[in-house]
């Protein structure tokens, strides 16, 4: 049992059993090939249901007759009904007895096992278990069918044979159904003592068919297994802990599996003794059993386990293969998308080819709610960034682009992307080295008497060629060679440009209304603001002395200004006062210290509510309908409750500002911009210079944010569409450049944002059990919509202008901040500041030595804070080449760590031939490790000393610890240094290597 046997014997596929024993000569239990057979065959119907498992003890209460209680249950973790037999305990991790485990496995081995078992009702099967049972060594009463009486639940029948095989009124009532998947089945589980008995009666059942045997459930689902263990008195104690601990077996995801798979008892053990080889045992003086153990935040996964025996090599780790915990490795997938097709137009065939089928799907898989949640949350994130751009625009242009011509190019282009384009989950938004490049090719035009919006369509028109001609070489396969590490340096920066701007333009806010640092209540009556007449007027006649008295020597100002004949200047507003030339006299004219005080609370509050609210759905509070409902909405709540706030406490704040009349900006220009009659004609073929630079931009953004978008956290299921999304962005440049709009790009943040908010979960899980994420509803409406709401924000004036500009800023705080969760640099970058003590378990921790992890991050700030210097210089022109060096630099860095070690903590580049002899190289110093290494508190280090052994001596000497102990204490095992043998292929000897410090040798 447990693994010991015979290490030679070979599998039907030519590996090894699976074994842990350490000793070769031990005789050997087919309990791992059994496991193997079983979960390596390949069923084409569909995985085991979900079991719901329920322990029914036979109790006698306040000293009356015996009645069948339900005591505990299990979907994933066990609950227990609490002594005063009316509420549930928490979900906890279930603790069994290993002598309980055994004394499980005694009564599988011993009792009766009836598998396909064709019955309907709980008499049948009884009955049927009862006359195996006679036929093999006891025979039971049958007595205890109608001897004590059947409640459940407070729910009393007269006897088991009254079990009606319909559900009862309070299962169809019961909302625990919702923690259950539609399919799920139940277990059922019914132990107790009993005075007829000599000898327990043990019968494990599964049914041929699940069959609904009424009351006999909690939950109104049908039983599938059943087992039923009576015996005589005085043992109550043993008989609820077996119970328990086959509970607890067939709510793992292993034994559930293999329980619905047995063909005899024999597959029954083996599971038994493969869930016996898992168990960790917790000493029992170091321990309170009385803890209720909390269930983790992530359940592991059982693939390891089933991957163990079902042929999987789960040691083996690589760039493709995502590691569980860590953040590291994972990517994108090199699939079809990515290949070079080397034929015209391949890539760009092959996305149409394999979207086209999900083109209906599109629009009908947006049918829920959460999508409304999406639109308004993403939409208002949109608005912004367009009024935000657009002013900057139009500052940068003179208004030959403004607020307008961002409103219509972001709806146009969105919207016709949305539409049309591989990948509709990515939004597209202007950025801010396009901003650069506007202003410095404005002031070139301007200083060179060049018609502006015709230089810059004549760029457009180039880099929108560069862009197809891209498209038609296939040239996105260059993807691949994104890695997490040039991934992360970009998303980061993007991230931290929203978080800088936000509070940069509140700080710009604080700085138009100043706060009276120096305001002193005792002077009160000092502050005041008043308008007084000007010095001297233009416009004005002088008249020394009165004309109605000769004798006056004062003098007068005749008002020639438009000013009302029946106003005085003190009555003047401080818009009148300016606008008539007056002047704001007083200490309280510059200050207006409410605005700004308000302004960061609704700033601030609206931040901090938008992350309380998406965190609700994991809160205790309220069903869990309305908890998700509150999540999906939170952002849109947040802004309705601030907006309020500020109508409440009715201070001016700044509020959104949207054009009014749909016309250019700028009177000087149109919606068509012309080609030719502005410029020399040189100026058309000299575009093409600056159209470089405007195209490795384009290519950079659009092609990060999709690999971002498109990375296998996501679990997106209908593939993407490199190709196909860069040719609508080269369209879209096109006419975005006839109409004088702005060009657009995938934007990043915003693109993340719009994913998480349409991230789906498990509608149904077990209690205790985290939500299992499912994917992200991919469709086209939530973006189309969004767009089209953008254009018609001109006639939603009346609307949006009450919404506080301080509100929207704390959206961008929102989306700049939620797009660096999950991310792992932020991570490693909290490691610089823990002592390892206090470090988390991170998977890239185990394999990767904590100077090489410190490294890769110093080297990932000191290119970020190069990027933040050119895009906040003039040199930001070339930006978009400086994302390119990302790549650069990520290559030299295979010369700086190992294959295995950026494994963990970035992406592998795709090179074939390297990465086969790193792999090789690999494998060889992972030969005599254990599958397991990964779990080791002693991982695997390469700078370890080693002793050479010849193979011949290994013969001679005797095996350690046995005789070395006799005649030298300080060799006895526990003075022997942890140490690991691995054949060394050049002189065909061991060497051994010290996972112990060196002197230990």
């Amino acid at each position: 049992m447990n693994g010991l046997g015979d290490e030679g014997k070979t599998n039907l596929d030519g590996q090894q059993p699976v074994s842990r024993s350490i000793f070769p000569f031990s005789p050997v239990s087919p309990a791992g090939e059994r496991i193997r057979i079983m979960l390596g065959e390949d069923d084409d119907g569909p995985s085991p249901p979900q079991l719901f498992t329920e322990l029914d003890e036979l109790l006698s209460v306040d000293g009356q007759e015996m009645e069948w209680k339900e005591t505990a249950r299990w979907i994933k973790f066990e609950e227990k009904v609490e002594k005063g037999g009316e509420r549930w305990s928490k979900p906890h991790v279930a603790t069994l007895s290993l002598h309980s485990l055994m004394e499980l496995r005694t009564c599988i081995e011993k009792g009766t096992i009836m598998l396909e078992l064709e019955a309907s009702t709980l008499p049948q099967v009884v009955v049927r278990a009862s006359l195996e049972e006679l036929q093999t060594q006891r025979s039971p009463s049958m007595d205890w069918l109608s001897s004590p009486t059947t409640t459940h639940r407070n729910l009393a029948s007269s006897s088991m044979n009254d079990i009606s095989d319909k559900p009862e009124k309070d299962q169809l009532k019961n909302k625990f159904m919702k923690k259950l998947p539609r399919d799920a089945e139940a277990s059922n589980v019914l132990v107790g003592e009993v005075d007829f008995l000599d000898a327990p009666f043990v019968a494990f059942v599964r049914l041929q068919q699940a069959v609904m045997l009424g009351a006999l459930t909690e939950v109104p689902v049908p039983t599938r297994f059943l087992f039923i263990l009576l015996g005589p008195k005085g043992k109550a104690k043993s008989y609820h802990e077996i119970g328990r601990a086959i509970a607890t077996l067939m709510s793992d995801e292993v034994f559930h599996d293999i329980a619905y798979k047995a063909k005899d008892r024999e597959d029954l053990l083996a599971g038994i003794d493969e869930f016996l080889d898992e168990v960790i045992v917790l000493p029992p003086g170091e321990w309170d059993p009385a803890i209720r153990i909390e269930p983790p935040k992530s359940v592991p996964s059982a693939d390891k386990r089933k991957n163990m025996y079902g042929g999987g090599d789960s040691g083996q780790m690589n760039g493709n293969t995502p590691h569980d915990g860590g953040g590291g490795g994972g990517g994108h997938a090199v699939g079809d998308e990515l290949k070079k097709t080397g034929r015209f137009c391949g890539g760009l065939l092959l996305d149409i080819k394999r979207k086209a089928p999900f083109f209906a799907s599109d629009f009908y898989d947006a049918f829920h709610i959460q999508a409304l949640s999406a639109i308004l949350f993403i939409y208002l994130g949109t608005v912004t960034n367009a009024i935000t751009f657009g002013g900057l625009l139009g500052d940068a242009t003179d208004n030959m682009q403004g607020v307008l011509e961002s409103f219509l190019g972001t709806a146009v282009s969105g919207g016709i992307f949305c539409l049309l384009a591989g990948q509709p989950l990515t939004i597209l938004s202007s950025t801010g080295p396009v901003l650069v490049f506007e202003r410095l090719l404005f002031n070139f035009s301007k200083d060179n008497d060049f018609d502006y919006l015709e230089f810059r369509l004549w760029i457009g028109l180039w880099s929108a060629f560069f862009c197809l001609l891209l498209v038609a070489t296939d040239a996105s396969y260059m993807v691949q060679y994104f890695t997490r590490f040039t991934e992360e340096g970009f998303s980061c920066l993007i991230s931290f440009i929203f978080i800088y701007d936000a509070f940069k333009k509140m700080l710009k806010l604080a700085d138009y209304y100043p706060i009276n640092s120096d305001y002193r209540i005792d002077y009160v009556t000092q502050y005041d603001c008043m308008c007084m007449a000007p010095t001297i007027l233009e416009n004005s006649t002088v008249v020394f002395g009165d004309p109605l008295d000769a004798e006056s020597t004062a003098v007068w100002y005749f008002n020639n200004t438009d000013l009302p004949l029946n106003a005085t200047w003190s009555s003047l507003s401080k818009k009148d006062c300016l606008k008539y030339g007056g002047e704001l006299v007083g200490k309280a004219c510059k200050y207006v210290p409410d605005i700004t005080l308000i302004s960061f609370i609704l700033f601030l509050g609206t931040y901090t509510t938008s992350m309380m609210l998406k965190k609700f759905k994991t809160s205790p509070f309220f069903p869990t309908w309305v908890r998700k409902l509150i999540s999906d909405f939170a952002i849109i709540l947040a802004i309705l409750i601030f907006c309020g706030v500020d109508m409440l406490v009715g201070v001016n704040t700044p509020k959104l500002i949207v054009p009014t009349e749909f016309k250019p900006t700028s009177p000087n220009r149109g919606w068509f911009v012309p080609p030719f009659g502005g410029n020399p004609w040189w100026v058309y073929v000299v575009s093409a210079l600056p159209a470089l630079l405007v195209t490795i931009l384009l290519f950079m953004d659009q092609q990060i944010t999709a690999v971002i978008v498109n990375r296998k956290e996501h679990m997106l299921k209908k593939g993407a569409g490199y190709h196909l999304d860069l040719f609508w962005v080269a369209v879209l440049m096109i006419v975005c450049s006839f109409m004088g709009l702005p060009w657009y790009v995938a934007a990043t943040v915003i693109s993340i944002a719009h994913i998480d908010s349409l991230k789906m979960e498990t509608e149904t899980s077990a209690p205790g059990e985290m939500p299992k994420f499912l994917g992200v509803r991919e469709q086209r409406v939530t973006g189309m919509c969004v767009f089209i709401l953008t254009g018609l924000s001109v006639f939603m004036s009346p609307i949006l202008k009450f919404i506080p500009m301080p509100v929207l800023y704390g959206v961008f705080l929102y989306m700049g901040v939620a797009s660096l969760n999950g991310v792992q640099f932020m991570d490693r970058l909290q490691l610089l500041l823990m002592p390892a003590k206090h470090q988390p378990d991170l998977v890239y921790l185990r394999h990767v030595p904590l100077r090489k992890v410190h490294l890769f991050t110093f080297i990932q700030i000191l290119c970020l804070a190069l990027l933040w210097v050119l895009k906040s210089t003039v040199a930001a022109i070339i930006f978009p080449v400086m994302i390119l060096a990302l790549v650069a630099v990520r290559k030299t860095m295979d010369y700086m760590f190992s294959q295995h070690e950026l494994s963990f903590l970035d992406d592998v580049i795709p090179e074939k031939d390297k990465k086969k002899k790193e792999d090789a190289k690999q494998k060889k110093k992972m030969r005599s490790i254990d599958s397991d290494i990964e779990d080791s508190d002693f991982p695997y280090t390469e700078n370890v000393p080693s002793i050479k052994i010849p193979m011949d001596m290994m013969e001679q000497e005797p095996f350690l610890g046995d005789k070395a102990s006799d005649s030298d204490p300080e060799m006895s095992p526990l003075n022997v240094p942890q140490i690991r043998i691995e054949m060394d292929p050049d002189d065909n000897g061991y060497r051994w290597k010290s996972r112990g410090s060196e002197s230990s040798l």
